[in-house]
């Protein structure tokens, strides 16, 4: 019986020993499987963000998961993605008709997209365009 013990007792350690320092690596690997992607998006009124004051701001992370004060990160996230991270390639939507009126919005980003420093900056004639473009990444 003594035997038994002792077996079970040194199988016992050397699996702590073994695997011990394997679930310390397996908790940290997810962190390190993905590029971080943390912005920060800001709308005001005015010609360029230099001469506007912010209006509004929000937080928006994509990775891991969808996160942040944006009200829709995860529509967000996934526009983000389909246009491949390019600010500019989003489209607007054709079926929205805005009016003349010049009232410019200006629309900031800034912080990392998948592991890359990124700084945006647009200015929209109004609401009503800005609203157009990126329809779930500038909605906030």
């Amino acid at each position: 019986m003594r035997n038994t013990a002792r077996w079970a007792a040194t199988l016992a350690l050397t699996a702590t020993a073994v695997c011990g320092p394997l679930i310390g690596t397996a908790l940290a690997a997810p962190a390190s499987l993905y590029a971080p992607s943390a912005l920060v998006l800001t709308v005001g009124h005015g010609e360029s963000a230099a001469l506007a004051t912010p209006a509004r701001a929000v937080t928006l992370a994509c990775a891991p998961t969808p996160s942040g004060s944006h009200p829709a990160a995860a529509h967000a996230c996934a526009e983000l993605r389909g246009a491949g991270g390019n600010f500019d390639a989003l489209t607007g939507r054709g079926d929205v008709l805005c009016t003349k009126q010049y009232d410019p919005v200006v629309v900031t980003v800034d912080g990392v997209w998948q592991g890359k420093r990124v700084s945006y900056e647009r200015t929209f004639a109004n609401e009503c365009v800005k609203s157009t473009h990126g329809t779930s990444l500038f909605a906030f």
